[in-house]
């Protein structure tokens, strides 16, 4: 496995994402930053959280004999182990993030998503993606509220952490959406999927920040993107993104919960 990767925290504060590869996998995790004035009920924080689980998570992955579901559940039982006695781990606001995993072995390449991360694939020339978007569909009407408040506005803030606190609330729940947390059992939750590494000429691993450059300033299409990342590499990519953030301060033309966001990829050649 080759790959190329790059990370980019938002202007305004420290990068919750985490990336990290090896000979035979490749891991991608967003953290779930908190609203402006709220606590998470963790002394350790978000970016904590995420380097613990992923750099577990790629560990176990590396290792080969497991499942990615399997390696997932058991990169976040050692991860709640970590801090169970020091920090409120069943909390809802307690941090969480959302993953992409890929990884080959001979001739298998296999991948997981939890969360909406986003694993591009070209086999054979037919480029896919896929993200678990179950959050999108949850506490509808506080996400209404949030994108009618003006930004920058105190309601705005106030709209950010009743939707944070009903977001939260529907987490690793039946019917709700599903992270990585305190419960391993949200591993069971990923969507997976493998295919014969021979048919795979290239894949990538994105968190939503850079996945922005196709789903909210619709600047390419999956099989562009793609494309930006083999001629130019992750680092274009994200500066597109940048570049897009920033030509609309006010969130006006895309809008958007944030201004910016941390942004991550993995390019892959298997």
């Amino acid at each position: 496995m080759h790959v190329r990767q790059a990370t980019a925290a938002r202007p305004d504060g420290p990068n919750e994402d985490f990336a990290l590869f090896g000979p035979i996998a490749a891991v991608v995790l967003d953290g779930a930053g908190m609203a402006p004035g709220m606590q998470s009920g963790c002394i350790h924080g978000v970016a904590w959280y995420v380097e613990q689980l992923g750099a577990r998570l790629h560990a176990e992955a590396n290792r080969g004999d497991s499942s990615l579901v399997d390696c997932l559940a058991t990169a976040i039982e050692a991860t709640t182990t970590l801090h169970r006695d020091t920090c409120a781990i069943d909390d809802p606001l307690s941090p969480s993030a959302t993953v992409a995993v890929a990884r080959v072995q001979g001739d298998l390449f296999e991948w997981l998503v939890l969360g909406d991360c986003t694993v591009i694939i070209d086999s054979d020339g037919v480029v896919t993606a896929t993200s678990d978007d179950r959050l999108a569909h949850v506490a509808s009407e506080a996400r209404e509220a949030f994108a009618e408040a003006a930004p920058g506005s105190g309601e705005r803030q106030r709209a950010h952490q009743a939707l944070v606190r009903q977001e939260r609330s529907l987490r690793n729940v039946s019917g709700g959406y599903w992270v990585a947390a305190a419960d391993a059992v949200a591993a069971g939750q990923a969507l997976t999927g493998a295919e014969s590494a021979s048919r795979v000429q290239r894949a990538a691993l994105l968190t939503d920040g850079a996945a922005r450059l196709v789903t909210t300033f619709h600047a390419t299409d999956w099989r562009g993107c793609i494309d930006l990342l083999r001629r130019h590499g992750p680092e274009d990519v994200i500066r597109r993104v940048r570049a897009a953030e920033e030509s609309d301060p006010h969130l006006s033309r895309w809008p958007r919960s944030k201004p910016h966001d941390d942004a991550t990829i993995a390019y892959i050649r298997p």
